[in-house]
C-alpha cells in the first residue's frame, strides 16, 4: 500500500494555515520529505508547562491514514509527564489501538496539548528506567497498558 500523498499534503497545509494553539510546523523538517514532520510546541499558559518549548516528531507509514503516525517527543527538552517517557515515547491510546482514519495531525496535537495541560505533577512514568532500557525505538511496537486516566 502506498501513502496517500494528497491527504498528507492537505494535512500539512491545514497545520500550516490553522495550527492548534502553541503549535507550529517546523518548515525545515518538510523540505526534503513529506513523510516526516517536526512540530514545534509551546506549553500552554496557566499550566505546569507554560513557556516551555518541545518538539514532536511525526513519521507517516505507507498505510497512513489507516495506520496511525509514529509520534514522539524529540530534541533536547522532553516533557516530564506521567505518560511521557524520557526517550520521548508517549503513552496515549489514539496513537495506537484507538487510532481512527478520521483523526488528523491536528487532532493528535490537540490531544497531546490537552494531556500536558491537565497534568497536576511533573513526574516520569513509574517504569521509565526499565522501559527506556528495553523498548523498541518505534513506540508503536510497544504493547501499552492504558490503566491511568489521570496525571
Amino acid at each position: 500500500m502506498y501513502i496517500d500523498l494528497n491527504m498528507l499534503q492537505k494535512e500539512l497545509l491545514a497545520l500550516q494555515n490553522d495550527p492548534p494553539p502553541g503549535m507550529t510546523l517546523n518548515e525545515k523538517s518538510v523540505q526534503n520529505t513529506i513523510t516526516q514532520w517536526i512540530v514545534d510546541m509551546e506549553g500552554a499558559s496557566g499550566t505546569l508547562y507554560e513557556g516551555e518549548k518541545f518538539q514532536l516528531l511525526f513519521k507517516f507509514s505507507g498505510r497512513y491514514p489507516f495506520d496511525s503516525p509514529q509520534v514522539m517527543f524529540t530534541g533536547d527538552n522532553i516533557p516530564v509527564h506521567p505518560h511521557v517517557y524520557s526517550n520521548g515515547h508517549i503513552c496515549l491510546s489514539i496513537l495506537t489501538e484507538d487510532w481512527s482514519p478520521a483523526l488528523s495531525v491536528q487532532s493528535v496535537c490537540l490531544s497531546i496539548i490537552s494531556m500536558l495541560s491537565s497534568c497536576k505533577e511533573k513526574r516520569r512514568p513509574p517504569d521509565n528506567s526499565f522501559y527506556v532500557r528495553t523498548c523498541n525505538k518505534n513506540p508503536k511496537k510497544t504493547k501499552w497498558w492504558y490503566h491511568d486516566d489521570t496525571c
